[in-house]
C-alpha cells in the first residue's frame, strides 16, 4: 500500500514563494522516482520536475526551471517541490506521484507513474 500525502499549497503573490511537500507511506525495498504534476483548469495535467530513482538527477519542465527545485530527505521520506518568482499561470493543482522502478530514463509523463496523491491547490494572484 502506498500512500502520498501532499502538503503546503495556498495563495501567494505573484513573486512570491511556496514549498510543497509530498510524504511518502511506502514500505516495499522496491527503488522508485518521483514526480511533481499540475492541473490547471480546463486544461490537461503538465509534467512539472522529476527526481530519478537513485536521486542523482533532476528535471525540469522548460516553464518552471530555474524557478523550482526538486528534493527529497530520505530520512523524512518526503519529497519537496520549492517555488520561487511564482507567476500568475503557475496556478494549478499540484501532484506527487511515485514511479516504481529504476527507469531510465526518469519518467516525465504522467502515465509512467503508479500512484499519485491527492493534490495541494496553488494559487498565484497578480
Amino acid at each position: 500500500q502506498v500512500q502520498l500525502v501532499e502538503a503546503g499549497g495556498g495563495l501567494v503573490q505573484a513573486g512570491g514563494s511556496l514549498r510543497l511537500s509530498c510524504a511518502i507511506s511506502e514500505r516495499s525495498f522496491r527503488t522508485y522516482g518521483m514526480g511533481w504534476f499540475r492541473q490547471a483548469p480546463g486544461k490537461e495535467r503538465e509534467f512539472v520536475a522529476a527526481l530519478s530513482w537513485n536521486g542523482g538527477n533532476t528535471y525540469y519542465s522548460d516553464s518552471v526551471k530555474g524557478r523550482f527545485t526538486i528534493y527529497k530527505d530520505n530520512a523524512k521520506k518526503t519529497v519537496y517541490l520549492q517555488m520561487n518568482s511564482l507567476k500568475p499561470e503557475d496556478t494549478a493543482v499540484y501532484y506527487c506521484a511515485l514511479s516504481y522502478g529504476e527507469r531510465r530514463p526518469t519518467p516525465l509523463v504522467a502515465n509512467l507513474y503508479d500512484y499519485w496523491g491527492q493534490g495541494t491547490q496553488v494559487t498565484v494572484s497578480s
